[in-house]
Formats: structure tokens, C-alpha cells, sequence
């Protein structure tokens, strides 16, 4: 439907169409996600069953139904003991379909059925009856060369695709797509959480560092030259971002004495909670002065509670839907960070969050001052059309659009990025229009601000 999601209002649906439609062929940049690389390392990839494409890797799935008492063994999604799990993909896919009524009016169930109709030419209504007819529609094409993740690349028009991996990652499918003279662009992003968050298995990881930094790491001073050691070979492969997770914005600079203590005392396995905050703390400064030095964007994603449903943990293991949205402040926690850094020229911070609250009261202000600062898109629970209007009505005004980080699309779901993007462009589309009518832009500011919401911005914010 062409006009999809717009305005009924007959003035503002057509500003509307006419902003999207001069937006909507433009590349798609995505400096946020992911996507596995596996996909673009084969040339000859398969996704395998619809299940495992569209069911198994999202989250957005499988914790809804889990909200209404599916058992995620029943969806296949693996465990860590002896349950059994659901094996036969075409069950698990008629299962979700008799469920499908719990997604009316969510993102997930616009971002399938859109993805469905553009993706895959389908444009029947997932439901119980209609179930197998789409399975094998799917996996029909899934089996077909135009299917491969590749192709799907260049049908998608993607200008660059940016993965996130771990720090100790050997990036052997980011070399392996490079040798194989592909001229897609995929890059890395270096992600530092399970060496720098102390929890369980936060030894093991230092291990790993070690390993692949090809260096023993004994102390801080050690641990900091991996981790610059990794940075750069990130770099080499075409990364220009660094992605950071933390349940607080909180931040300290920890003289090299307390930080050397905490340290050793996280690798005899003594830490205490205080400890891990600090040092989490301690650690963004450094990942920050890294970036000030190195040029890597920084990303800051704050406020998830992540494995809230212990059971869930225990069977499935982490990233199974049960993280949660936590209240944030920013103000505060980030002096320590802003002080040192807040004015560098070289240095770029996006911001993620996960309390709405803070937008208009602390995200739109300290972006609308501190150079280093972007504001990232709504992201994970507000990654909605109604998000991204909250968003711009709450950023906009103080921020204004060029302290923003543009758009990312942030999923596994391969598919669905055409479709995240398009919803960003039809709602950008329909912001837009309502700012034209009422007089606040003009034409040509609307049309120029259209094009770096969905384009310009993402590039620039990450140097793309």
C-alpha cells in the first residue's frame, strides 16, 4: 500500500508521500546490527527453513508467545540440559500461526507482514488456515539462488552493513568475505562487554583476549594493550565503530592503583558487585579514550536488564527475550566521561537508551551542547512508529536533527532491514509533513532534513 502508516488527513498524507517517495530509493546504510557474517562469508548460504530464518533467531517472537505460556522448546529455541525441544519446523511454524492474533498492532507483526508482502511477494494474512500454504511459499524461494544472502544484499540496496563481534572474535568471516573479492561491504564492530562487564564467565573471556591479542594478560596494564591491540585489528577489517552495553550510565575514573586492585581481584574470582560497577565505569572513560585516539565511533546502549527471568537463563541461556527496560539518568552518571572528553574534537558518542523519560529532559540537552554527542535512534521496545514519533516530538526541539545519529536497523532478522528502514522513512515522511503544514520548516528544509534522517546522518555519525 502505497501510502501505508501515513495520515488520513488528505494535506498531510500528500507532503507525506511526496517526502518519503524522495527518500525511499536511497541506499541503506546500516551501522547498527547483528546480522551473523557467516551469511556473506558462503556465497552459497542457505537460511535453511523458514523457522530457522523468521522464528528461532528473534526474540521479538518467541517472548511474546512465551508472555501467553508457550514453552520456547515448543519454538525450538535450544537448552542447555536434557529438555526436549521441538524438532519438526513445520509444527513450530503452524504453532506460531495459530498465534499470530498476538502480534495485531506490534512493530514485530508490521515488520513480518511487510517483510512477507516486499521480501517474498506474499500477501496473505498469517493465520491458522493459511499456515503451511506460506511455509512452503517461503521455503520455496528460500531454496532458490535469488534467496542467498548475497543476492538479497544488492535486491536490498545496502551500501554498507556493519556486524557486531566480540572483542576476542577472529573475524575469519569478515577476512573470509574480503578474500573472496565480493565487492558487498560488511564490517565489523568491535564489542568489549564480556571482557570489560566482570561477571561469570568474565575470566574465561580475559583468557580468550589474551589468546587473541597474542599476548599473556596478567595485570590492567596488560588487559589495556589487548584491548588496543584488538581495536586496531577491527580497524584493519573496516571497522569504524565500537559498541558498548551497560545497565547504568554511571562512569568514574579509577586512579591505576584502584583499577590494577579490582583487576586482580576479578581474576581470582573475588569481585564484588561495587567492584564490577566501578570498573564498568572506569572502563568507559578508557574505552572513550581509546576512541579519542583510534577514531572509532562509540556506542552506548543504556538501561537493559539483561536475563531478568532467571528460568528462562538457566534453560536457554542468555538473549532469550527476558531483558528489560530499566529508569536511566544521564546527567550525572556521564560528568565524569563529559569532562574529560565532552569536548574533543575527534571523539564521537552515540547514545542509546531505554528510559524515554530522559529524552527531553537530559539526552536532547547534552547532545544539543557536548560536540561528542548523538543521539541514537529508539531502540529494542521503542523501535516503533509511535517510538520514533515520541522520539522526534521529545529530541527535536532542543536537539535539533543534526545532533542525531540517523537510523539502524539493530536485528538478526537478515529480512526484515528493508522493512525497519522503510517504517523509519514513512515515519520520518509523516513527522515531516506535520512540521511543514503547521510552518515550522519549509519545503526545502523538509526535504533536506528527509534525506538526512534516512541517509546523511548514519553515514556521518559513523563515518561511513
Amino acid at each position: 500500500m502505497r501510502n501505508r502508516y501515513f495520515s488520513s488527513q488528505p494535506d498531510t498524507q500528500r507532503a507525506a508521500a511526496e517526502l518519503y517517495a524522495s527518500a525511499k530509493d536511497l541506499p541503506l546504510v546500516c551501522p547498527h546490527g547483528h546480522v551473523d557474517p557467516r551469511l556473506f562469508a558462503d556465497p552459497d548460504y542457505q537460511f535453511g527453513s523458514p523457522v530457522d530464518l523468521l522464528i528461532i533467531p528473534d526474540h521479538y517472537i518467541f517472548r511474546m508467545l512465551y508472555s501467553q505460556g508457550i514453552a520456547l522448546g515448543r519454538l525450538g529455541i535450544p537448552t542447555l540440559d536434557s529438555a526436549p525441544i521441538e524438532s519438526d519446523h513445520r509444527v513450530i511454524w503452524q504453532l506460531v500461526c495459530d498465534h499470530w492474533h498476538l502480534f495485531r498492532a506490534t512493530p514485530t507483526g508490521i515488520w513480518i507482514r511487510d517483510a512477507l508482502a516486499d521480501v517474498f511477494g506474499i500477501t496473505l494474512k498469517l493465520n491458522s488456515a493459511n499456515a503451511m500454504t506460506i511455509y512452503d511459499q517461503i521455503a520455496a524461494q528460500l531454496a532458490s539462488p535469488a534467496f542467498r544472502p548475497r543476492a538479497l544484499y544488492e535486491r536490498f540496496n545496502i551500501e554498507v552493513l556493519a556486524t557486531t563481534d566480540a572483542a576476542t572474535d577472529s573475524l575469519q568471516q569478515h577476512i573470509a568475505i574480503r578474500e573472496s573479492g565480493w565487492d558487498g561491504r560488511i564490517i565489523p564492530t568491535f564489542r568489549p562487554d564480556a571482557v570489560v562487564n566482570i561477571d561469570a564467565d568474565w575470566r574465561d573471556n580475559i583468557e580468550r583476549l589474551g589468546e587473541a591479542a597474542g599476548r599473556t594478560v596478567h595485570d590492567y596494564a596488560s588487559y589495556i594493550q589487548a584491548l588496543e591491540d584488538r581495536r586496531a585489528f577491527f580497524q584493519s577489517l573496516g571497522a569504524t565503530a565500537t559498541d558498548h552495553a551497560a545497565l547504568s550510565a554511571y562512569t568514574e575514573a579509577l586512579p591505576a592503583h584502584s583499577a590494577e586492585t579490582i583487576f586482580q581481584r576479578a581474576l581470582k574470582g573475588a569481585e564484588s558487585s561495587d567492584d564490577a560497577r566501578r570498573f564498568t565505569g572506569h572502563m568507559l572513560l578508557e574505552m572513550a579514550r581509546m576512541s579519542s585516539e583510534d577514531g572509532l565511533v562509540m556506542q552506548l546502549h543504556i538501561g537493559s536488564w539483561r536475563n531478568h527471568n532467571p528460568a528462562v537463563y538457566a534453560r536457554h541461556g542468555r538473549d532469550m527475550g527476558a531483558d528489560m527496560p530499566t529508569s536511566s539518568e544521564f546527567t550525572r552518571n556521564l560528568k565524569p566521561l563529559l569532562d574529560r572528553f565532552g569536548n574533543h574534537g575527534k571523539l564521537r558518542l552515540a547514545l542509546f537508551n531505554l528510559d524515554e523519560t530522559t529524552l527531553s529532559r537530559e539526552l536532547a540537552p547534552l547532545a544539543g551542547h557536548y560536540p561528542i554527542l548523538r543521539l541514537g535512534p529508539p531502540w529494542w521496545f521503542y523501535d516503533s512508529w509511535l517510538g520514533i514519533m515520541r522520539f522526534l516530538d521529545a529530541v527535536v526541539e532542543t536537539a535539533g536533527i543534526y545532533n542525531l545519529a540517523g537510523f539502524n536497523d539493530d536485528t538478526r532478522a537478515y529480512p526484515s532491514i528493508p522493512t525497519r528502514h522503510d517504517v523509519w522513512r514513512r515515519a520520518c515522511a509523516q513527522w515531516l509533513a506535520e512540521q511543514l503544514l503547521r510552518g515550522f520548516i519549509d519545503d526545502e528544509d523538509a526535504y533536506d532534513m528527509m534525506r538526512a534522517l534516512a541517509y546523511d546522518l548514519a553515514k556521518e555519525t559513523y563515518s561511513l
